[in-house]
């Protein structure tokens, strides 16, 4: 039976991305040995680190901006370190926008190097939507927002207009949709969601912004210093970067963001409209402030929650149990995500 993968990440990747990082495991390039046993500095490893790098820039629009890629470990969360170690100098002050669990983390672990001020927060309102009609103190460092929230399912579709150095956090949608990738100073990602496998972290910087604090930053710690060894300064995850490469060459073959982001709205549509329209369910999220990645909803009738479990487990759905935070079901239909399995959701759905 085919399976219809809906997990939050790690998620569902493209078929034929499987198929080839299979292969590479076995004998890469052709020289029989495994991907995974070649030294990380050999030329064939090093040009898929620099392709990887380069289509990432070439997909955002940033290639010749200034801008440098890197390919770090520790997930989103050491960026949430990284980020103030870099950019917060002592004596200044870094902001931030509160939309869920993961801003809410990237936020005590700045307070650990300084002062934080959290300038909007939907925490009142259990997250679930995104705070508007906010102001950039003049004082402020930088400003930190995160662009998408998987737990809480809101999106954020504008950014703050501001002269301070931006930084996002895009790990559950990066490469889902268009946007003016130049507004932001600093963007990170997990891979884990809409690039490759766990264990590789992507992060996009613009270089003029960097050493500017006056910290002694320890080496693994320090953006600089990764960007000097080309994101080898110390074994770099060679299988998550390899597929993470792959996933980005898949999806410049279906024309890029543009052409993704098409998609994305035709499934995302797809799902809200029968949350819309059947009375057996109802969304969580603010409807302004949708996710097209993370899909919420909750049955308006407990008592059909057995027969909806039983219904959707033999379609062949996977992963839709909600997050303990906000209960119900959580659908999380990524940039691989096929048409055809939210169809086969929604028709579970219309079942019911």
């Amino acid at each position: 039976m085919k399976k219809h993968n809906f997990s939050a990440g790690p998620c569902i990747l493209p078929q034929e991305v499987l198929q080839k990082a299979s292969e590479a495991v076995i004998n890469f390039n052709d020289l029989d040995l495994s991907l995974i046993e070649i030294s990380h500095r050999s030329a064939d490893f090093v040009a898929v680190m620099e392709h990887a790098k380069d289509l990432v820039l070439e997909l955002l629009d940033l290639k010749d901006k200034g801008y440098s890629a890197l390919f770090l470990q520790g997930g989103a969360s050491l960026e949430f370190l990284m980020v103030p170690y870099n950019l917060l100098p002592e004596d200044g002050k870094a902001t931030y926008i509160d939309t869920g669990t993961w801003s809410s983390k990237a936020i005590k672990e700045a307070k650990l190097l300084g002062a934080v001020e959290v300038i909007a927060s939907s925490k009142d309102s259990n997250y679930n939507y995104i705070p508007k009609n906010y102001e950039v103190p003049a004082d402020a460092t930088y400003i930190h927002c995160t662009s998408n929230n998987t737990i809480f399912v809101t999106q954020m579709k504008e950014f703050p207009k501001t002269d301070k150095i931006l930084v996002c956090d895009m790990s559950s949608d990066i490469f889902s949709r268009q946007l003016d990738f130049s507004q932001f100073d600093l963007i990170y990602a997990g891979a884990q969601k809409n690039m490759g496998p766990a264990g590789t972290t992507l992060v996009v910087i613009k270089d003029e912004i960097l050493g500017k604090t006056g910290r002694k930053i320890p080496s693994m710690l320090d953006y600089q210093v990764h960007i000097s060894k080309e994101s080898m300064f110390n074994t770099p995850p060679v299988f998550p970067v390899y597929v993470s490469m792959l996933t980005l060459e898949w999806l410049k073959s279906l024309g890029g963001i543009s052409g993704i982001e098409k998609i994305n709205e035709v499934k995302a549509n797809l799902l809200y409209d029968e949350i819309d329209s059947n009375p057996l369910f109802q969304g969580v999220a603010n409807k302004e402030d949708r996710s097209l990645m993370n899909v919420t909803f909750t049955l308006t009738d407990d008592s059909k929650k057995e027969q909806f479990d039983t219904m959707w487990k033999a379609a062949g759905i996977s992963g839709i149990n909600g997050h303990r935070s906000v209960g119900g079901y959580r659908a999380s239909i990524y940039n691989a995500m096929p048409t055809e399995s939210v169809q086969t959701l929604v028709d579970v759905m219309k079942a019911l």
